[in-house]
């Protein structure tokens, strides 16, 4: 496994918003639901995207946008529309407002026209720290021109979408995950782009296998030497590559990635002991897990599970 499928693992595209939505101007809709992530992709037409406090993205036939949560943001047919905002999220309503014509998780063709546009949207929501360190290595908007992403795919979307058919909703999310994997590598892969260590590293002969074996087998008993044997290098010769293209040495990098395991372990299997966790992630001394997770993460095992898994307190008022 390689760290960039590795953190991509827990991210799936759940009930695209939109399975359609044919929108003729005015028209305005407004993103609420705080998704982590919220990927746009325009069949028809065109319209900008708003995120707050960020200038406009202007998104064309074809083109897609990343929107990094959970600030909502709005997608409109011209920047200062007349049309009065659509709330959309997880439970989007579905009036017609405004010339505005949509439907939730189905196609509609609208008044068709010339001036109409066809969006595709999926949301996605994001479960415990994997997942999280890649969201940490996104923007809040990063677009995907219209030649970047995997044509035939985006030929399959739009035919799928257009035809109302048995499983189209789980058809749609699983093809917005793969666009969405598409626009992340060419957005990591631009000549100016900045993508973090781990994925620049990844295509390293040598850093590249040593992060596939540290991912593979997170709780085997890594040394310098174990690692630096198993990709063909010196011990020295790992140390310096691995550090000059990650930003830290392997053993840093391991105990990192042993801790976000752990604390997805500690909220997601609670009948787990601290002591079974930490055998999970490579550590035979609960004591010592727990001394390197208190230093990673600030707080005690059992401390982190506390705060986790705690619910947040309802507003009154409101039901569970």
């Amino acid at each position: 496994m390689d760290a960039f499928g590795d953190l991509l693992r827990g991210l799936r595209a759940q009930g695209s918003l939109f399975g359609s939505s044919t929108l003729t101007p005015p028209w305005s809709l407004h993103f609420v639901d705080g998704a982590p992530l919220t990927l746009c992709t325009v069949l028809s037409g065109g319209g900008w995207v708003v995120p707050e406090r960020r200038p406009p993205e202007r998104l064309d036939v074809g083109e897609t946008v990343i929107v990094r949560g959970p600030a909502p943001f709005l997608f409109v047919d011209e920047v200062g529309t007349r049309a009065e905002p659509v709330a959309c999220g997880a439970f989007c309503s579905m009036p017609e407002q405004g010339g505005t014509r949509y439907r939730l998780g189905w196609h509609d063709a609208g008044t068709g026209g010339e001036d109409t546009t066809t969006l595709v949207v999926g949301a996605y929501p994001v479960h415990g720290e994997i997942s999280r360190r890649l969201l940490d290595a996104l923007p809040v908007v990063l677009r995907v021109g219209s030649g970047g992403g995997p044509d035939p795919v985006w030929d399959h979307l739009a035919a799928e979408v257009a035809a109302d058919t048995p499983g189209q909703q789980v058809v749609l999310d699983r093809l917005l995950d793969w666009m969405l994997v598409c626009a992340l590598r060419e957005y990591f892969d631009r000549p100016d782009g900045t993508p973090p260590g781990w994925y620049s590293a990844g295509r390293d002969p040598v850093v590249g296998g040593a992060l596939r074996l540290l991912h593979g087998e997170p709780a085997a008993r890594w040394t310098v030497a174990s690692l630096a044997g198993r990709t063909g290098v010196s011990r020295a010769t790992l140390a310096k590559r691995f550090t000059d293209l990650v930003g830290e040495p392997p053993l840093t990098y391991l105990t990192r990635w042993r801790m976000t395991l752990a604390a997805d372990l500690l909220t997601e299997r609670e009948t787990m002991t601290v002591a079974e966790v930490a055998r999970a992630v490579g550590y035979s001394d609960a004591f010592a897990f727990s001394a390197a997770f208190k230093r990673i993460r600030g707080m005690s095992p059992s401390a982190y599970r506390r705060t986790a898994t705690t619910p947040a307190p309802q507003p009154a008022g409101t039901f569970p």
